[in-house]
């Protein structure tokens, strides 16, 4: 819901970072080593370390901010880096808070992360099928004028709830079977604000 406004904070923070690593790291690498923070902190998760996971997760979000500012201050962007952005992101998505459950193992964690997840597959399918669709409309990011690869259709949560959502679950993990229904109830009232959408649109 806030990323369109925090993005552009974001990329006046990271520029003077990105413009020099730009330099010296392809914005891919940077990918890599957030989806191996991202894979660090679902394991860290698993073996109770809470403060330790939220740390490596917050790094996580981090490098995958400054990717795409890399890309961006070093004009090395491509629709492949894009894509593989968006398919790490999804690894760590679903390695977190199956971290957390193995870290805390009971029935009903279990149903609630296996709910998160399945909100997670239609939610991901509503956005990325959309964001297709308006790209062969050229209604996309490139007509839009937008920094992404694609645009991502609006939602009720996105990217910066996504962030506090999962620093809640690692900082507190007893009641993250609560969280991960809360979190997967908002994935799912997404699809069909988007189906609304979508309807009045296409």
């Amino acid at each position: 819901m806030f990323d369109h406004y925090l993005r552009q904070l974001k990329d006046r923070l990271f520029l003077p970072i990105a413009q020099q690593l730009g330099r010296w790291i392809h914005p891919n690498v940077i990918s890599l080593l957030a989806l191996i923070v991202g894979l660090v902190a679902a394991v860290l998760a698993a073996r109770g370390a809470a403060f330790a996971a939220f740390v490596a997760w917050i790094l996580n979000r981090t490098l995958d901010g400054l990717d795409g500012s890399v890309a961006r201050a070093g004009h090395s962007q491509s629709d492949f880096g894009g894509y593989l952005d968006v398919i790490l992101d999804f690894v760590v998505y679903a390695a977190v808070p199956l971290g957390i459950v193995v870290g805390a193992p009971t029935l009903g964690a279990w149903r609630a992360v296996a709910f998160l997840l399945a909100s997670f597959y239609i939610n991901a399918a509503s956005w990325m099928y959309l964001a297709s669709l308006l790209e062969g409309r050229n209604a996309g990011a490139h007509a839009r004028a937008e920094l992404t690869s694609v645009h991502m259709p609006p939602g009720l949560i996105a990217g910066t709830e996504t962030v506090i959502l999962y620093s809640l679950f690692l900082l507190f993990p007893d009641y993250a079977a609560h969280l991960f229904v809360l979190m997967g109830g908002l994935a799912l009232v997404n699809v069909g604000y988007r189906l609304i959408w979508a309807w009045r649109r296409l």
